[in-house]
């Protein structure tokens, strides 16, 4: 029996070039680790395109990222506007290595100017890796769908142990504390992660004590 026209499935491209796809995407992680593999210790810095220059998340983020930079720290973004570009000014305000990976999208905002390295990517799980791969912590700042994907996709993997274990720093309590009390209650609180898990995160303020809890996380004074 044939499938009514009305709900007919669309063809995947993937199907018609699928060996010369996955020969791209051995290219983009060649690239990615041919771009990062001489960088030195690392943080991942992540939140919103679309935070404003002069908010309070933006400064915040800079002012992370040169706390960071100061104290031997490479910085990682996307590459974007918004809480990118804050961290990658941070860094550049230091001095510091500034790295953007930077995805690849029709809609996609302008790259921003204060980046020391900056790498594109085509497919978002590529990109992820190399976000993973070379950093030591995550920072995660207030952000969006593309934020909390990032940070849920760090937190299982590290739950299950995928990756090593490494700091993942959520800035500005009064965001997260919402979604933090319904992970506890309705997650916890249900049995559907253990009580060990919410130790997977930390919540600061400030850039002080998110460089605190990495340091004595790897001991480094």
């Amino acid at each position: 029996m044939s499938i009514p026209q009305a709900i007919q499935y669309p063809i995947d491209d993937f199907k018609s070039g699928e060996s010369w796809r996955l020969f791209k995407i051995m290219g983009e992680f060649v690239e990615g680790i041919d771009g990062l593999h001489d960088l030195g210790p690392a943080v991942s810095i992540f939140g919103s395109s679309r935070t404003a220059k002069g908010h309070p998340d933006y400064e915040m983020a800079r002012k992370t990222a040169a706390c960071f930079a100061a104290g031997g720290y490479a910085i990682i973004t996307g590459g974007g506007p918004g809480i990118m570009e804050a961290a990658n000014l941070g860094a550049s305000e230091q001095n510091g290595e500034s790295i953007g990976l930077k995805i690849l999208l029709p809609f996609e905002e302008k790259s921003n100017a204060y980046m020391t390295r900056s790498l594109n990517f085509h497919y978002f799980f590529i990109r992820k890796v190399m976000f993973v791969k070379y950093a030591l912590a995550y920072i995660i700042m207030p952000g969006g769908l593309g934020t909390l994907d990032e940070m849920f996709e760090t937190l299982t993997l590290v739950q299950t142990r995928r990756i090593r274990k490494m700091p993942v720093i959520l800035m500005n309590k009064e965001f997260w504390t919402g979604l933090l009390d319904w992970i506890k209650n309705a997650l916890a609180g249900n049995g559907l992660i253990s009580p060990e898990d919410m130790d997977l995160f930390s919540l600061v303020d400030t850039p002080e004590q998110a460089l605190k809890i990495v340091n004595n996380f790897y001991n480094r004074l």
